[in-house]
């Protein structure tokens, strides 16, 4: 086989799919076999035209959660959407039989509320971006 490197400092959202869809790949069927992982998605609905404002992406396998994106549109925060959206990922995880779940954030306030949900932290990236933090946060499920 021959191939060619180049770097794309602006690369299309479709190669991001591509090699995604690859290492999932690699992943299901070389890595863990026979350990099924799945998507999950939980929105955010404006009532009147349906348009989805907001939401969670996870995923699930390996007897994990993994909340990948959580965003609540600025006029919504405060109203308990936040929490709402992680039991129900977290009720979700637990039919798939996931006995633990896992995220990060950026957000120092986001965090707090994580922690006082029963999250812990097992990581964070100081200086990332600098003057931040990126926080790795945990939760038995089980």
């Amino acid at each position: 086989m021959t191939y060619e490197l180049e770097l794309l400092s602006s690369p299309d959202e479709s190669i991001h799919d591509l090699i995604r869809r690859h290492l999932r790949e690699f992943n299901r069927t070389t890595l863990a076999p026979g350990l099924p992982t799945e998507d999950l998605a939980i929105v955010i609905r404006e009532p009147e035209h349906g348009a989805v404002l907001g939401g969670l992406w996870g995923r699930t396998g390996r007897g994990w959660l993994s909340i990948e994106l959580i965003f609540v549109p600025e006029d919504l925060r405060g109203n308990g959407i936040g929490p709402r959206l992680l039991m129900m990922a977290e009720a979700e995880g637990l039919r798939r039989d996931c006995h633990s779940a896992w995220l990060d954030t950026f957000n120092p306030d986001a965090a707090v509320l994580y922690e006082r949900l029963g999250y812990v932290r097992f990581g964070e990236l100081k200086d990332f971006p600098p003057g931040n933090s990126r926080i790795f946060l945990q939760k038995k499920l089980k």
